[in-house]
């Protein structure tokens, strides 16, 4: 069985391509958190779902959850070295929430937030 379920935020946006025989293919890393460090997973989707999430829910930062399997492939660099690459092929991408830049700017730790004293309440 070869399943792998992720949930993490994008690290850039994902980028869109076309194969020469016109299949769109979209590839992206995700930052999975795990406490005390995170890891960075290469994503590749394809068809469908590729157009879909690079135009709705591939930008930095957006929170998704990953469902595929994963694969390896070998290329070669142009100067000539042999690189292994794992990478998961998602068979599902879901929108799980807002990027972290679209969310509301929050008080550092250890900074006490003051309320305005000059609002009056009408009652």
């Amino acid at each position: 069985m070869n399943t792998v379920n992720l949930i993490g935020r994008w690290t850039r946006d994902v980028e869109l391509r076309y194969t020469p025989s016109g299949k769109p293919v979209a590839t992206g890393t995700l930052a999975v958190n795990d406490g005390d460090r995170a890891d960075f997973v290469p994503v590749v989707i394809w068809e469908k779902q590729a157009e879909a999430v690079a135009n709705h829910h591939g930008r930095k930062g957006q929170q998704v959850g990953v469902s595929g399997r994963l694969q390896s492939r070998s290329y070669t660099t142009q100067d000539g070295q042999k690189r292994t690459v794992i990478e998961v092929v998602a068979s599902r991408v879901e929108f799980l929430g807002s990027s972290a830049q679209e969310q509301e700017p929050q008080a550092p730790m250890g900074t006490e937030v003051q309320p305005d004293e000059d609002d009056d309440v009408p009652f």
